[in-house]
């Protein structure tokens, strides 16, 4: 599986379909990337399958802002229309408009 295949992109803003969080994508692995003692953490009954899209988010809750590494099954597109209040966002990307971000390095095409 490649990044294309990814059902989200980089600079959209999602949710957690489960836990009160939402947060602006930056990075897409193709596939789980991160630690096995990272993944045995999550509970057997919620944990999800290596093998799909896993996304790093600058995401937000009500508390703080903090990095999140997240599968393609537990996130759904945010239609807050609403930025994201990380405050990585503004050094990441260089606007917001119509609900999504877009890279610096993508502003200025």
């Amino acid at each position: 599986m490649d990044v294309q295949s990814a059902k989200f992109s980089l600079g959209q803003v999602v949710k957690h379909r489960l836990f009160p969080f939402r947060g602006v994508i930056f990075d897409v692995d193709p596939v789980f990337a991160n630690t096995d003692e990272w993944w045995l953490s999550i509970p057997e009954g919620v944990r999800p399958s290596k093998d799909q899209p896993f996304y790093h988010l600058l995401a937000e809750n009500e508390q703080s802002c903090y990095v999140a590494y997240v599968s393609e099954q537990n996130l759904l597109l945010d239609d807050s229309g609403e930025p994201v209040g990380h405050p990585g966002a503004a050094e990441m990307f260089a606007q917001f408009s119509g609900g999504e971000y877009r890279l610096r390095h993508q502003a200025a095409h």
